[in-house]
């Protein structure tokens, strides 16, 4: 008979727990182990040799990093974690957009999330699994929980990768350009360069002081740098998953030190820009109960009308899956 714990009154912020041991779980993984945030990680993957592989692989660097308890488990195991990564699913192939991947993902999640929800799991769902926006919003669904306890990494990347674009072309610390991608995390996805600043400089104006003065040319491009990078990265390689790696890491600290960061994740949207009942990547309060508020970000015309482009697109994906 199968074993299920009652985590009622059981959870623990130090613990993580991490479903999909493929590119992107093992990576996340070990770069939460690198952190030191948490003491205790277990992996679970329907291939278990897969999981022990990769836990006893990470947990051979853990005398350069802190001790930490690293080991393969079940559902069971996951059940007091503070937080839950999932990032099992199909690959991403080459030629293949992340939308295209919508019906192998959900019926994956239909098998994983009922397990993690009967057994009465408390803490944060991070939903890393492409299309990510679609499976955060079917994870809301499927798993019964607090839409602010289901978030998404979102376009916590994407915004990476576009700070370290707008970096490169100024030739100035990508840290301090501050700037997000927004909706979609895939190919509707919007540079919402109304409200980009470097150190609270004017994008343009920060332009024209490093002598470039062709705006439109230069942000048409590196947006469809950012939008393109996965598929060259994936054309070269088969997998993205460094860069993944890094925004789960940013996005577990942000829940495990409390930190009111805001950070592009997915989750629910109730109105903001004309947008209900979706979940969509924007710009977000996240802390130790997951996701707080959206942060109304200045948008002009255009990009509104993208927003709700991209809103449109995944709604109409869902509807054809029948999940609206």
């Amino acid at each position: 008979m199968e074993k299920i714990n009652d985590c009622s009154s059981c959870i623990n912020f130090r613990k993580a727990a991490v479903i999909g041991c493929g590119f992107v779980g093992s990576a996340s993984a070990f770069s939460l182990m690198q952190s030191g945030m948490f003491t205790e990680m277990v992996l679970i993957d329907a291939n278990k040799e897969r999981a022990e592989g990769e836990a006893l692989d990470i947990s051979h660097g853990i005398p350069f990093a802190r001790p930490m308890k690293i080991y393969a488990g079940d559902y069971d195991d996951a059940a007091d974690a503070g937080i839950i990564i999932i990032t099992a699913g199909a690959n991403q192939q080459p030629g293949e957009t992340r939308l295209d991947l919508v019906k192998k993902n959900i019926k994956i999640f239909e098998s994983i999330i009922p397990e993690i929800s009967k057994r009465n799991f408390k803490g944060i769902m991070l939903i890393v699994a492409n299309p990510v926006d679609i499976l955060t919003h079917v994870a809301i669904k499927l798993s019964g929980l607090p839409e602010n306890r289901v978030i998404g990494s979102g376009t916590v990347l994407d915004t990476a990768r576009l700070k370290c674009e707008i970096g490169e072309h100024l030739n100035v610390d990508s840290r301090s350009v501050h700037a997000f991608i927004i909706g979609e995390h895939g190919d509707s996805e919007i540079a919402a360069w109304s409200c980009a600043n470097v150190s609270g400089i004017p994008l343009n104006d920060f332009c024209e002081m490093r002598g470039h003065f062709d705006h439109k040319k230069a942000t048409e491009k590196i947006a469809s740098d950012v939008k393109n990078s996965a598929y060259e990265i994936i054309s070269r390689k088969k997998a993205t998953n460094y860069g993944i790696a890094m925004s789960v890491k940013r996005i577990c600290e942000a829940i495990v030190r409390d930190e009111k960061s805001i950070l592009p994740v997915s989750a629910m949207m109730h109105g903001e820009y004309g947008i209900k009942d979706i979940v969509l990547s924007m710009p977000s309060i996240v802390g130790k109960n997951g996701f707080e508020t959206h942060v109304p970000i200045a948008l002009n015309k255009e990009e509104i009308e993208n927003l709700q482009k991209s809103a449109a697109i995944l709604k109409g994906i869902l509807k054809e899956n029948n999940l609206l």
